[in-house]
Formats: structure tokens, sequence, C-alpha cells
């Protein structure tokens, strides 16, 4: 393989590496993606690959996987470069600038969809799809002002996962809701309310939407009364809620084994 050795981590080059954090994207739908496990899942996709910057110890353990793919730049560095970029100690040997897949219109999403209303943590939409991929949800709904699955800690949170996944971002929930009902699907919205479904009591159709809240406030009265049914997971009395991505995966499990 041949490299760029490079001795000077700040060079234009390599800026897409410090310019893009956690949801920033430029005009070519770039993202970055760090640690060998995400690197490595990526690198055996069909994802365009634009450049690796990584450690010599990388790049003589992964020769075979890299050499599979046409990538036009390899930088060669070490960690203490590295850490330049991130602003603190690392532990692993290896980021790369990759380019989004591209998004997939509703009508191309598969019977069984995980959607999300804002959430506003990147770890969790990385946990989520991590665990849709993990049980076979294809299917990931994220609205335009969340953070996106492609940004680089949801990416690192997903251990890379969320390559396996059709992603569509929304602009307009309401709307987005009508289009899949429309599509044939049932909208279950995940909340306790007084009139919600027991998890266990939930009848489950050929083609649902599992429709989680934020973090804080869960879903507003007005998405709910969007949804065809609300289902809660049941929990000992004076425990409020589940993390939303712990709630996630609960209940895609029960709905995917159960269909």
């Amino acid at each position: 393989m041949k490299y760029t050795e490079i001795d000077d981590i700040h060079i234009p080059e390599l800026e897409i590496y410090h310019s893009l954090r956690d949801n920033a994207f430029d005009k070519e739908n770039s993202f970055i993606a760090d640690s060998p496990k995400v690197a490595n899942m990526l690198l055996k996709t069909s994802m365009e690959i634009k450049s690796i910057l990584a450690t010599k110890e990388y790049y003589d353990e992964f020769e075979d996987l890299i050499s599979q793919k046409k990538i036009p730049k390899l930088f060669l560095t070490d960690k203490k470069e590295m850490q330049k970029i991130v602003g603190h100690k690392i532990h692993h040997n290896v980021m790369m600038h990759g380019i989004r897949p591209d998004e997939t219109p509703l009508d191309g999403l598969d019977d069984n969809i995980i959607m999300v209303d804002i959430i506003s943590s990147s770890e969790n939409i990385g946990s989520i799809a991590r665990s849709a991929a993990a049980l076979g949800i294809n299917s990931f709904v994220v609205p335009k002002q969340a953070p996106h699955p492609y940004g680089r800690r949801a990416l690192r949170v997903s251990m890379g996962h969320t390559c396996m996944l059709k992603i569509h971002i929304y602009d307009d929930i309401f709307s987005t809701l009508k289009e899949l009902q429309a599509n044939g699907y049932r909208i279950f919205g995940a909340e306790i309310t007084e009139n919600s479904t027991p998890l266990l009591q939930v009848k489950i159709p050929k083609k649902w939407v599992l429709l989680m809240g934020n973090e804080g406030k869960g879903l507003s009265k007005e998405i709910l009364d969007a949804c065809d049914e609300i289902v809660h997971i049941e929990m000992q009395a004076g425990v409020k809620s589940f993390n939303v991505g712990v709630a996630a995966s609960i209940l895609m499990y029960q709905f995917k084994s159960r269909a």
C-alpha cells in the first residue's frame, strides 16, 4: 500500500477530520468514523471511502481488507498526532472519511420501522441503531433536527451497524406519519398514558412503526393523537420510565419476535 506520511495533522487535506464533529456534514454528505471495529465494518460495504488516517499498526494488521477497496488517500501518522484532532487521549488507531449512503424514501422502507421524534443524544441514536440491526429491524426514521445516525459519536456507539440500516430523514412528523399510514403501517407510539396498551397485550400487525419520544418530554399529545395506538412497557411501581435506547430495544424485540 502507498501511504502519505503525515507529521503535521493540520494540513489542508486533513481539514475534514477536524471540522466534521458529531452532527456536522458537508455538501458531499461526508462522515467521519473512528475505531477499527467501525472502520472495518464500513470497509466491507459498498460505501464510498475517501480516505483513511491511521497508524502503521492498523495498516499492517488490516492490509488485506483495505486493499479490497480503491481508497484515494491513505494517510499514515501516529496516535499522538491523531489525538490533536479529538482533543483527548484515544485508544483506537484509525479514522475514516466516507460518504453517507443515499437516504431511502418512505415507500422503500421495510415492513418494520423504528422511528424517533426529536432525540437529543447521539449516544441514544447510535444505541437504537445497533439494537435495530441486531434484531433485524432494518429501517430507521429520524427527524432532521435530531443527531444523524452517521454522526461521529452515533456511528461509534452503533459499532458501525448503522451501515446495515435503511435511513430516512424527515422534516415534518405529522405528514410523515400520515404517509406511513397511507402505505399500510400501523403507528405505535411508546408512552405511558391512561389508555395505553400494555406491551404484552399488543396485537402485532404485519406492517408497523414504533415511534419513540424525546428523552425528557416523551411524545406530545398532538403526536400521540396522530398515532394508531399507544403502547407502554409494564414496570414496577415507582419507576417512571426506561432510557429511550433501552425502551426501544425491549419494544423492538417483542414486536419482532411476536409478529
